[in-house]
């Protein structure tokens, strides 16, 4: 985590509270006590009034993740992102390539993942050599390579990234990540974090007839 609101849950608190207050913010900012945040926070969070979440922020910096995931993480619209450019990074020696477990846990698969891997980027260094720019060149560069990302989010669009990423049926790697992501969050704001996760953590899944059968359980990291 880079940075986040300082003291998220009383920024929340006091934007939900101006709306019926005769004070402005800066007066509510000093003068709510810590039961008075936490009641504000139990209104908001149980009428589903959420827009005021949108007043505190996270930001991120995501490090050792494949190009495949940070394509599903971006359709999260409602957030900020810069990646590490292709176009204007020029690679010059073998990047890593983030291997799925289940390519893993086959020897003989991941010989031929791995051959695969380095035959591209072989091709990727000649075009570039031979002066293809490297915004061409890129074109041969798998989505396993490894990436860099910074993210921004507010707590209801991060609560929203949770309920969908952390379930068990999120794709491995943007689990993998959501999961990290909610245990950074969680201890600087407790109330507005406490059941933030995938969505059977509060009740029935919504999943219909994609539905795990499997009662709420984080879903493990993967290391």
């Amino acid at each position: 985590m880079l940075y986040h609101t300082p003291d998220p849950e009383r920024a929340v608190a006091v934007a939900a509270r101006l709306c019926y207050a005769p004070v402005g913010a800066a007066t509510l900012m000093e003068g709510m006590s810590d039961e008075a945040v936490r009641k504000v926070l139990r209104t908001i969070m149980t009428s589903g009034h959420f827009s005021a979440l949108e007043h505190a922020s996270y930001t991120f910096a995501v490090d050792g993740v494949s190009r495949a995931m940070t394509h599903q993480l971006v359709r999260h619209r409602l957030a900020s992102y810069n990646q590490q450019s292709q176009r204007y990074v020029a690679y010059e020696d073998e990047p890593c390539f983030i291997v799925p477990p289940s390519v893993q846990d086959d020897p003989v698969v991941r010989s031929r993942f791995d051959a695969a891997a380095s035959e591209a980027f072989a091709a990727y260094r000649e075009l570039v050599e031979s002066g293809i720019p490297a915004e061409d060149a890129r074109y041969l560069l798998p989505n396993a390579m490894e990436t860099k990302i910074v993210i921004t989010m507010n707590v209801r669009e991060l609560l929203h990234f949770f309920e969908v990423r952390c379930c068990k049926r999120a794709q491995w790697e943007i689990c993998d990540l959501a999961l990290a992501m909610l245990a950074l969050a969680e201890p600087t704001a407790p109330y507005l974090f406490m059941d933030a996760g995938a969505s059977c953590r509060r009740g029935p899944c919504p999943e219909g007839k994609m539905i795990c059968g499997e009662p709420y359980e984080r879903a493990p990291r993967r290391e």
